[in-house]
């Protein structure tokens, strides 16, 4: 029998590695809310946070908070020039062009970060104190485990009040609903992709900073697999719809570690297969999603 404070520190894990995902899933469902688009290079865009907040923290004293947040600042920027010049051109177009311009602009950052950089992975070392351990009640947890879902938590409540509270985010909203429909009433529609962009990139930087930590190590493919899985979780939570994308992540997060931490060893080599494996279930059962609605609606 698995004791109360194993349970309870995988629930930690779970919980860490639930955040990373929801990150990232918010910023895909942002943009396929809006342009139904699958951006696979959402997850390239992650591992260029990670790069940078590398080259931040070994090159110079910037606290490991700025280290972060700059990258985010940085990657939101990218990601709004990479919308301009490969996806704007492209806006009416069959959505199969935009889905193939994704694998594109993946292949294009993954192939220019290892002749750029390396193709071996580098070693991501924290400033001390941000693997300090605590242990209470047998439930073992690090500065960084606090830092991360703290981090997470803040930054999905400050989108989600920037969504229900401003005129943007209420633009933003309105388009998802029916982008025509809201260009015909004056919604200005490249600022708001623009920002959706920017705001899932900047998020996507910061899960990108904290998944290097949590692991150790920087590496050009590293963002693949955790997109790919926040894409599952997103669809799981309900696809275009935030607060499904933020559910999604957690339940996969906690899922996945449940899968490796209570089931024998000789299982925990599938995973990635279990993950994939849930999305059929939950598609079976819910084909839009747990928060997902059987009509266009998008929240």
């Amino acid at each position: 029998m698995y004791s109360p404070s194993y349970f309870m520190q995988q629930f930690i894990n779970g919980l860490n590695l639930g955040s990373i995902y929801a990150l990232v899933a918010i910023g895909l469902t942002m943009v396929y809310g809006i342009l139904r688009l699958i951006n696979f290079a959402h997850g390239d865009l992650m591992m260029w946070g990670a790069y940078l907040a590398l080259a931040l923290i070994a090159n110079s004293f910037l606290p490991f908070g700025v280290a972060v947040l700059l990258p985010m600042l940085v990657i939101g920027l990218v990601g709004v020039l990479i919308e301009r010049i490969t996806y704007r051109p492209l806006r009416g177009a069959p959505e199969v062009a935009m889905l193939i311009t994704s694998l594109g602009v993946s292949t294009l950052i993954q192939n220019s970060t290892i002749m750029t950089l390396t193709a071996q992975p580098q070693s991501f070392r924290l400033p001390p104190g941000f693997k300090q351990l605590y242990e209470v009640g047998g439930v073992n947890f690090s500065s960084l485990d606090i830092l991360s879902f703290s981090l997470a938590i803040l930054l999905m409540i400050g989108l989600t009040l920037f969504v229900r509270r401003t005129r943007l985010g209420i633009a933003m909203r309105a388009s998802a609903e029916n982008l025509r429909a809201a260009y015909l009433m004056g919604i200005n529609i490249n600022q708001v992709i623009a920002t959706a962009f920017a705001i899932g990139s900047g998020l996507a930087a910061v899960a990108g900073c904290l998944w290097a930590a949590q692991y150790n190590t920087v590496e050009p493919f590293m963002g693949f697999l955790p997109g790919l899985k926040a894409f599952v979780a997103a669809v799981i939570g309900g696809i275009g719809v935030i607060p499904g994308a933020v559910l999604g992540g957690f339940l996969l997060g906690f899922a996945e570690i449940f899968f490796v931490g209570f089931l024998p060893p000789a299982f925990s080599g599938y995973r990635d297969a279990f993950v994939f494996a849930l999305l059929l279930m939950v598609l079976l059962i819910r084909p839009n999603g747990i928060l997902g609605s059987s009509t266009e609606e998008r929240a």
